[in-house]
């Protein structure tokens, strides 16, 4: 006869975590770190905030919805004023969405290609040689940026852009323009801008292409996959929050560029440019800025520190939609 013993009851063992000290100072630096970020920025939008209430009180939700710029006698009616101000940013707002949105569609399929070239095309000495050409291109100012576009690519710009109205502007109503000239217009803004951008947007579409386990790429092979095929079903999914997350970035670049589209770009307050990216007139909020900073009057400044303040907003949002999509993304993966 079997005698059935109860099974033994094994109490769980309690596990203690002794943290090391150099574990503890990491901990710490990166705590410090981000509440520093976080300071910084709550600091940047409060002084801007603070700033900008005389205005953003004086011209409520107009200053964000007009786009007409007059300042009048320089005085708010509370100080007496005979000719009031009439504020509004509009145009400019608009200006930099549109002017980025153009800037990311050139230079994201660029962006992709030249990162799907370095890690899975290119031998390794020429891979080598284009990630430090690229790396080298994203640490040039922006400034030489500017005075690249307007001396060197406007004149050549300028030649695409009427064969596109030319050829294009009866077909797709954003290539046609009111006044056949072509300079200055957010087409050559956004073709500098995208060419600031791409070195952005491919460094970290590289680093994403780069890291798909290998185990995916050999399996398809093993397949019969072509390489084409590996590439359009294995690495382009795995990296598409990567390259979201980069394109996000460069978004952030583009809508806070000051100077290079300061160059390439007529400033104009009072019409929306909506969709005609030829035509030579437009804006943007960093431009905006320091076109009227250095003559601006007291009531002036702290209308264009709300104009920073909206522009603020505005990358915060951007860059919080990116961290949304990268993470759903990364869900779904």
């Amino acid at each position: 006869m079997t005698i059935l013993h109860e099974p033994e009851v094994v109490e769980p063992r309690e596990i203690i975590i002794s943290r090391r000290f150099s574990d503890k100072v990491f901990r710490a630096i990166l705590v410090i770190g981000g509440l520093f970020a976080f300071v910084a920025l709550s600091g940047i939008f409060g002084y801007l905030f603070i700033t900008s209430l005389p205005v953003l009180q004086y011209a409520g939700i107009s200053f964000f919805t007009d786009s007409f710029w007059y300042m009048g006698d320089t005085l708010l009616p509370s100080q007496g004023s005979i000719d009031p101000p009439q504020l509004g940013i509009f145009a400019m707002l608009w200006g930099s969405i549109l002017i980025s949105v153009l800037a990311l569609s050139i230079a994201v399929p660029i962006s992709m290609g030249l990162a799907l070239a370095i890690t899975h095309f290119f031998p390794k000495i020429v891979s080598r040689s284009l990630t430090f050409v690229v790396d080298l291109v994203a640490a040039v100012p922006s400034i030489i940026f500017g005075l690249w576009g307007a001396y060197t690519l406007t004149p050549h710009a300028e030649l695409w852009a009427k064969w596109l109205n030319r050829n294009l502007g009866d077909v797709i109503p954003i290539f046609s323009v009111e006044f056949e000239y072509f300079g200055q217009s957010p087409f050559m803004a956004g073709i500098v801008l995208a060419i600031m951008i791409i070195p952005i947007i491919t460094s970290v579409a590289r680093e994403i292409y780069g890291s798909v386990p290998r185990d995916l790429i050999t399996g398809a092979q093993a397949l019969g996959a072509s390489r084409w095929t590996m590439i359009r079903s294995v690495v382009i999914p795995f990296g598409k929050s990567g390259v979201v997350g980069g394109a996000m970035l460069g978004l952030g670049r583009a809508l806070g560029e000051t100077v290079a589209v300061f160059f390439v770009l007529n400033i104009v307050t009072g019409n929306v440019n909506w969709f005609n990216i030829l035509e030579s007139e437009g804006g943007s909020v960093a431009s905006f800025i320091i076109s009227r900073f250095g003559e601006a009057s007291p009531l002036e400044v702290q209308a264009l520190f709300g104009a920073g303040l909206a522009l603020f907003v505005l990358t915060l949002v951007t860059n919080a939609t990116a961290t949304l999509i990268v993470n759903k993304a990364r869900r779904r993966r």
